[in-house]
C-alpha cells in the first residue's frame, strides 16, 4: 500500500496538492514535518503529525523532522487569536533538545538511504541578514498573496491585529521549504491541516525563485465525537514527557476513550494493519462493555512511548486503584509516580513532626485533615467499617498513626468507601 492510500484508509489524509500521490508513487522522496518548539515536549496532538512521517518512511520515503529553533523566535500564527509571548534563546534550546529526544523514539535513523534525520531551521537563518532576506525572500510574494492566507485574513479581521512578526512567519516557513528543497531535495512538506497556506507558501516561493516543483500534503485536525479538543484533560495537555504527564495518567487518556473515538484513534496512532484493526473492531463490538479496543490502543501507544515497564506500571497502579493490588506496590514507585497515580485525587499536607509523634485517626481524617467534614462523620464510617488506611481497615476510631505507617516516608492512602481516595501527604 502506497502512503497516501495508507493516509486514506486510516483516515488521517485531509488535502493533497495535485500530482502528489503520483509523485511518491515513482519511487523513494524526501519529505519533511516542521515541530514547533513552544514547550520542552511534544504531547498527543504532535503525535498525528508523527504517525505521519512514521508513514512516509515506511512507505520507502526519507523523513526529515524540521524543529523550529528560528520559527520558534517567531511563532505561528495559525490557528492562534493572539499573538503568543516571545520565547527566550536559553527557553528555545531547552525545547528543542526535548523535542529532538523525543523525536528519535519514532523514526529510523539507520535503515540506508531513507533514514531519518532532524534538521533545525536556525542552522540557515542565524546567519541570515534581514536585508538579504527581504531581497532573496520577500520580493518573490506579494503582500495580496500573504493577505490571502486565512491565518492572516482571521487575525486581521478580529480585535488583536497582527503584528509584522507573525505576518512575517509565512515568509520564514516559506524559505525552509525553499531551503529543503534546495539542500536536502524535499519534494513534500506535510502537516496539520492549519498548515496547508503556509505549505503552500513554500511550494509558491520555490516556483518563484527557482522556476522548481514541490508539493503539498495534510492530515486531518483531530477532535473527539463530543466535540471537546483532542489531547486535553482537566489537569491540561497530555504530555509524551513522563513528567509532565506521569506514564499512568497518559494510559488512561486513551483507555478512557469513548467507542465512537477509539475506532478513529486506532487507525491514526497504531501501526495494526487494515485487517488486524478490522478484526478487533469485530470483536470490541461484540462485547463492548470488555473494552478491548480500548485497551489495545492504550497499550500499544504507551508501550511506544515510555517503554513496556512504564506500561506495566500503569496496568499495575489501575489494578491498584480499582483492583486488588496490595499497598506495598506503591513502595516500588517513585514520589512523582505515586503523585500521577493519585493525581485529580484530594490531598491533604500534614506535619511529619506531628506524625512522628503520632496523631488518632479521627483527628487525623477530620481535623488535620478534610477527609470527613467531622469528627461524627469519620466515627460513624470507621464503626461501620467502611474507612481504610494503606488499604487496612481501620480497626478503632482509638487507633494512633505515626510516620511508620508512612510508604515512603512520606504518604498515607487513605479510602473512604471502596472508591473513594485520599491522598495524605507528611512533609
Amino acid at each position: 500500500m502506497s502512503f497516501v492510500e495508507e493516509l486514506r484508509w486510516r483516515g488521517m489524509l485531509h488535502d493533497i496538492m495535485p500530482g502528489t500521490e503520483e509523485l511518491l508513487n515513482k519511487g523513494m522522496a524526501s519529505g519533511y514535518i516542521g515541530f514547533d518548539p513552544t514547550a520542552d515536549s511534544l504531547h498527543v496532538g504532535s503525535l498525528a503529525t508523527i504517525m505521519t512521517l512514521i508513514h512516509f518512511q515506511r512507505a520507502g520515503h526519507k523523513p526529515y523532522a524540521l524543529v523550529g529553533g528560528a520559527t520558534g523566535m517567531v511563532g505561528d500564527p495559525s490557528g492562534k487569536s493572539a499573538e503568543r509571548s516571545l520565547l527566550s534563546e536559553e527557553a528555545l534550546a531547552l525545547n528543542l533538545k526535548g523535542i529532538q529526544g523525543q523525536l528519535e523514539k519514532f523514526l529510523d535513523f539507520n535503515s540506508g538511504a531513507n533514514s531519518a534525520e532532524i534538521v533545525n531551521n536556525y542552522d540557515w537563518f542565524k546567519e541570515f541578514s534581514f536585508l538579504h532576506f527581504i531581497r532573496d525572500v520577500g520580493k518573490h510574494l506579494t503582500v495580496n498573496y500573504m493577505m490571502a492566507k486565512d491565518s492572516v485574513k482571521s487575525r486581521l479581521s478580529g480585535d488583536s491585529g497582527m503584528s509584522f512578526t507573525e505576518f512575517s512567519y509565512q515568509l520564514i516557513q516559506g524559505y525552509d521549504f525553499y531551503y529543503l528543497w534546495k539542500n536536502k531535495n524535499c519534494v513534500i512538506q506535510m502537516g496539520g491541516s492549519d498548515q496547508w497556506g503556509n505549505i503552500v507558501t513554500g511550494t509558491e516561493l520555490i516556483r518563484r525563485k527557482d522556476a522548481g516543483e514541490a508539493y503539498a500534503l495534510t492530515t486531518q485536525l483531530i477532535k473527539k465525537a463530543d466535540g471537546s479538543k483532542f489531547g486535553k484533560s482537566e489537569g491540561g495537555n497530555i504530555w509524551l514527557d513522563p513528567q509532565k504527564t506521569s506514564p499512568y495518567k497518559f494510559y488512561q487518556f486513551w483507555l478512557n476513550a469513548t467507542d465512537e473515538d477509539v475506532k478513529k484513534f486506532i487507525r491514526i496512532f497504531t501501526l495494526f494493519d487494515k485487517e488486524a484493526i478490522e478484526v478487533m473492531e469485530a470483536e470490541h463490538d461484540a462485547a463492548p462493555h470488555q473494552r478491548s479496543l480500548q485497551k489495545t490502543l492504550a497499550k500499544d501507544i504507551t508501550i511506544r512511548v515510555h517503554g513496556e515497564a512504564a506500561y506495566n506500571k500503569a496496568i499495575q497502579s489501575s489494578d491498584f486503584l480499582f483492583g486488588n493490588t496490595g499497598i506495598e506496590f506503591l513502595s516500588e514507585l517513585t514520589d512523582d509516580e505515586v503523585l500521577g497515580i493519585f493525581e485529580g485525587v484530594p490531598n491533604y499536607k500534614v506535619s511529619l513532626a506531628d506524625l512522628q509523634a503520632g496523631v488518632n485517626v479521627l483527628d487525623l481524617l477530620a481535623t488535620q485533615t478534610a477527609v470527613f467534614a467531622s469528627k461524627g462523620e469519620a466515627k460513624k464510617m470507621i464503626q461501620g467499617g467502611g474507612s481504610a488506611i494503606n488499604k487496612t481497615k481501620i480497626a478503632s476510631v482509638d487507633d494512633v498513626y505515626n510516620a511508620e505507617n508512612l510508604i515512603n516516608n512520606k504518604f498515607l492512602v487513605v479510602q473512604k468507601g471502596k472508591k473513594n481516595y485520599f491522598l495524605i501527604i507528611a512533609e
